[in-house]
């Protein structure tokens, strides 16, 4: 695949923040996004509309749809990767997914950090998922420890001691739970209008993963990382947790 004829349309809804951005192959053209209302599929079909308009671009012309595919938000996480796979499908296009902490990670190094960087993203109910990541040889994130779900009081343990190197924390968890990072050692709390992982990232990213010659999938294979179950299955455990003995005969697995 000739990168500088590829067409990209990035999907990004795993967190608060909504929004797509286009690239040529090359360079991004355009982005539009929208954060804190939370309305993952009202708002990303008229986004989508919107940056292609912005970029004198027609769907027609998107080779690859790259989209975030988490760990974030479970409601906007279905919303993003359906629609990614949808219209890929409908395109004859390919998709490639990056994970949520990764772009977050990028965005740090892309603006010039030269130590770590710890990426967290507000988990709801008192959790975070979190990851770790160091500049590789291209610029790119390289992870030092994989994304995890965890409380925010575990997050010293991705930081590490003064000994290590600098720490930048970055995302949306990070300022949520800054009074714990504030003080752990050698690590500084990104300040930013914009704590979620941006689309323009993510397509600058997917466009240096297709330079490298990296595959895009099939739509069917195209999967999100949650790393923890449903809100609502886990409601209804905690509320009526049932042995599996006594399941009801029908119940579908």
């Amino acid at each position: 695949m000739s990168t500088a004829a590829t067409t990209v349309l990035g999907i990004e809804t795993a967190t608060e923040l909504v929004g797509t951005a286009l690239g040529d192959g090359t360079r991004v053209l355009a982005g539009l996004w929208v954060t804190g209302h939370r309305r993952h599929a009202e708002t990303l079909g008229p986004a989508v509309q919107g940056v292609l308009e912005r970029a004198g671009r027609s769907l027609a012309d998107v080779d690859v749809v790259a989209v975030d595919v988490g760990p974030g938000l479970f409601t906007g996480l279905r919303v993003g990767v359906a629609m990614a796979a949808g219209l890929a499908q409908g395109l004859g296009a390919g998709v490639l997914g990056l994970g949520s902490l990764e772009i977050l990670a990028a965005e740090a190094l892309g603006a010039g950090w030269n130590g770590e960087v710890l990426a967290v993203v507000d988990a709801r109910r008192g959790e975070v998922f979190a990851g770790r990541y160091r500049r590789g040889a291209r610029g790119d994130p390289v992870s030092v420890a994989a994304p995890r779900l965890c409380r925010p009081e575990a997050l010293m343990e991705l930081v590490g001691n003064a000994s290590g190197p600098p720490v930048l924390a970055i995302g949306d968890g990070a300022l949520r739970y800054r009074w714990i990072l504030d003080s752990a050692p050698s690590t500084t709390v990104a300040e930013s209008a914009v704590c979620g992982p941006r689309p323009e990232v993510l397509v600058a990213l997917a466009q240096r993963r297709l330079a490298e010659g990296v595959v895009p999938e099939r739509p069917v294979h195209l999967r999100p990382t949650y790393l923890r179950d449903a809100d609502v299955r886990i409601g209804w455990v905690t509320r009526d947790p049932m042995p599996a003995a006594a399941s009801p005969v029908g119940t579908q697995t």
